[in-house]
């Protein structure tokens, strides 16, 4: 079995995990570059008709 598995969690999970390790292991100036590329985005449009509304970015809710 494997140890995602045995650990309980997804292998979404597993991944996400593996990857901040592997950001925090980096030397400061390489720790930069991939901070920045950690970042998601997502885009919205609605469907009427089969046809697409204009694509939006759906911009996160200020954490208070």
């Amino acid at each position: 079995m494997s140890a995602w598995k045995s650990a309980g969690i997804t292998y979404l999970q597993y991944a996400n995990i593996c990857a901040r390790a592997v950001r925090n292991s980096l030397k400061d100036e390489l720790k930069v570059a991939a901070q920045a590329r950690n970042q998601n985005n997502l885009k919205f449009a609605k469907w009427e008709k089969g046809v697409a509304s204009e694509q939006k970015f759906v911009e996160p809710k200020a954490q208070q």
